[in-house]
């Protein structure tokens, strides 16, 4: 579980697949560090989403150039079962589910994409609060 903030201010909640040391195909989640997003305007979920966000869709929000994963993308979901490696978002956060998915994505994805659509250089940065500052 995890925040999202755009340029430092809260936007929603966010779930994906668990830490782990050896990655195990869409049961791990995103190593920290900083990545690039771009649109991704292929596959199903693209063609999902321009037909469930008719008026805002300009493609898929696809974090890049992650070390041994691939097509990483932001979407709707609420529980880490819904997810292969991608960060879900949410409104509200309880342990292990977020809700209101929808209205978290309608409220952030505008922002990305319109810095995007700009031509602005867009990325996002991951940090394991739970590894780093973790007890010993």
């Amino acid at each position: 579980m995890g925040l999202l903030f755009i340029d430092g201010e809260f936007q929603c909640y966010t779930i994906e697949d668990e830490h782990r040391d050896e990655k195990v195909r869409g049961e791990t989640r995103i190593p920290k560090g900083t990545y690039t997003v771009t649109f991704r305007n292929v596959g199903g979920f693209d063609a999902r989403y321009k037909k469930k966000f008719p008026e805002m869709h300009k493609g898929m929000l696809w974090v890049r150039n992650v070390p041994n994963f691939e097509y990483i993308l932001i979407h709707l979901g609420n529980t880490d079962e819904n997810t292969a490696g991608c960060l879900l978002v949410g409104e509200s956060a309880k342990e292990g589910f977020i809700g209101g998915s929808g209205n978290a994505y309608k409220k952030m994805y505008p922002k990305v994409a319109d810095a995007l659509s700009k031509g602005e250089e867009v990325v996002i940065t991951y940090h394991d609060l739970d590894q780093d500052f973790a007890l010993r």
